[in-house]
């Protein structure tokens, strides 16, 4: 294991992983079913193209995302969780519920 992440912190790795403004929320649509780009983009109004492409391409780097190709004109390619990215499940529920919590709190 490379000492990097040897001693890092497990906090900090997830935050790293899944963190900043738009993973969350592309995360989430994930986690109730298969979507594609396009379908993405709407659930997702205020992302550009270009943002979406980094971060699904980020999230398919660490292995959290798989990316689908079928092979047919016009192409059709759909995103879905891996095995390990089912395990965020329970994390981005419990985020919605306190994000929900939060919302009525104030």
């Amino acid at each position: 294991m490379p000492k990097i992440l040897k001693d890092a912190c497990p906090t900090e790795t997830a935050l790293d992983l899944i963190g900043g403004k738009w993973k969350g929320m592309i995360l989430f649509y994930l986690c109730s079913d298969t979507r594609r780009f396009n379908e993405l983009m709407r659930l997702i109004p205020d992302i550009t193209q270009r943002m979406l492409t980094k971060q699904l391409r980020d999230l398919e780097a660490n292995g959290i995302v798989h990316r689908e190709v079928y092979p047919q004109v016009p192409p059709k390619v759909e995103y879905s969780l891996t095995d390990l990215g089912n395990t965020l499940e329970p994390v981005v529920r419990a985020l919605e519920k306190w994000g929900d919590r939060y919302l009525r709190a104030l």
